[in-house]
């Protein structure tokens, strides 16, 4: 599970540092390019509900062999793609096999473990692979695209998922009997789940962009709340609702995962600032801009592994809390090395205070998100959970770095407006989770750490 985890979050970022290269052989400015990125992040996190609900009514084994099977080819169509039309094609259907094979693998993971220490440890190193995986991914695509070529960053996951399909067919209980009449997939509510945060990006990002005529971006922003509005209009009315809207009776829960949103969009961004700042206004090639961020990988497992000790000691609150405090000082960090135009080692503070953020705020939003479920709810928990953490992270980017660095709508250095958009999002996420209802305390988690290390 955990290695279908890394490559998963490998592929979320490792196409940023190769952008660039993409754009060369296929002849396509950076404004088209910008598809590689949104294309695979807002479809996976659209049909995140969907794989949720599909572990529930199929078997969360037959769902894991589907959506690792779909990202495992579509990996290998990004690859080879000849066309431009088609490398997006195969991003998309690699969000669609994350969003199939990820809330099955978690929910896995989730059921294995009882509620308390050891379940938090399991949790601590998926979030400790998938956090190194979306650092890596930046750091391996640096090294790759000089060495190999920006295809081999999709074909060097292609062996793994194999091994990934593999190790599922002979390692993961077998699923329960699928009844006769099993209830139908809500297609409608996919389709608007999906299309809200898309339109929403899209007029997000075109507001910005020089040229666009001036009813795109209004028209997008009314669309994707029309689409959101459909959706919970949908759900109400639906006989087998993609998320059924007992669902948001939890208050937990709901706090949990509104919080992850704000924080994931706030990190996400981050990575971008890190990328822009190393290669664009210093000049530091892509192996370079990626060796550089190799302390936030090594500090991100670090900090990871330490939150388990601190998670029953503390509480999830505490521990949420203080990962959207050092999230905030990471950007209070990368806004003064801007202004200061410094160079990228003064980034490194920044780094260990965005690990810090994230091995804190998203261990302790996971473990309150999926408290207290049972084996008939469990995927739609964790795929609400994935799908708040990679929705949130495209939106916020979409508003931090699209408004950020957008020339027509401000005349500021875009690092200062980005980071305090981001800022005004951890504010809120702040002030939500310091009023979120606390799941049942996790006993200490400091024994036994070791032996889930190794």
């Amino acid at each position: 599970m955990s290695m279908l985890q890394f490559f998963i979050a490998v592929d979320v970022t490792v196409v940023n540092i190769a952008l660039p290269s993409i754009g060369t052989d296929f002849d396509v400015d950076g404004h088209t390019l910008t598809w590689v990125v949104v294309g695979y992040t807002v479809t996976g996190g659209g049909m995140l509900m969907l794989g949720g609900r599909l572990g529930d009514l199929l078997g969360r084994r037959r769902v894991l062999l589907l959506g690792t099977g779909l990202f495992g080819a579509a990996s290998l169509l990004a690859g080879l793609a000849p066309t431009f039309f088609l490398l997006v094609v195969a991003r998309l259907l690699q969000g669609a096999g994350e969003a199939i094979a990820l809330p099955a693998a978690m929910a896995t993971i989730v059921l294995m473990f009882p509620e308390g220490p050891r379940r938090s440890r399991a949790l601590s190193m998926w979030a400790a692979v998938a956090s190194c995986g979306l650092v890596l991914g930046f750091v391996l695509s640096g090294i790759i695209t000089v060495h190999l070529g920006w295809r081999w960053i999709f074909l060097i996951s292609v062996p793994f998922i194999l091994i990934v399909l593999l190790a599922t067919v002979f390692l993961v209980q077998g699923d329960r009997p699928v009844a006769k009449g099993s209830p139908s997939l809500d297609l409608p509510g996919v389709l608007l789940l999906t299309a809200c945060p898309l339109l929403f990006t899209i007029g997000v990002v075109q507001a910005g962009e020089p040229g666009t005529p001036a009813w795109v971006a209004p028209g997008a922003l009314t669309g994707a709340v029309a689409a959101g509005v459909g959706f919970v209009r949908v759900e109400a009315r639906s006989r087998n609702p993609l998320l059924p809207l007992r669902f948001f009776a939890n208050r937990t829960r709901v706090a949990a995962n509104l919080t992850t949103m704000l924080l994931s969009g706030a990190l996400s961004t981050s990575f971008l600032l890190f990328t822009f700042y190393l290669q664009d206004r210093l000049g530091i090639g892509p192996l370079g801009a990626g060796l550089t961020m190799l302390p936030l990988a090594v500090s991100l497992m670090a900090f990871s592994m330490l939150v388990p000790r601190l998670l029953g000691r503390w509480g999830a609150r505490a521990c949420v809390l203080a990962g959207i405090g050092f999230t905030a000082a990471a950007m209070a960090a990368i806004a003064l090395v801007s202004v200061m135009q410094a160079g990228g080692v003064a980034m490194i503070p920044a780094m260990l205070l965005i690990a810090a953020g994230m091995g804190f705020g998203i261990v302790g939003l996971q473990y309150v998100a999926v408290s207290g479920v049972t084996e008939d709810d469990a995927g739609i928990a964790s795929g609400v959970q994935r799908a708040a953490d990679q929705l949130g992270g495209a939106s916020g980017v979409a508003v931090c770095v699209g408004i950020g660095f957008a020339p027509t709508l401000h005349s500021l250095d875009p690092f200062l407006v980005a980071t305090l958009l981001a800022a005004v999002g951890l504010v809120t996420g702040a002030v939500v989770a310091w009023r979120m209802p606390a799941p049942a305390p996790a006993e200490d988690l400091s024994e036994g750490v070791a032996t889930a290390v190794r």
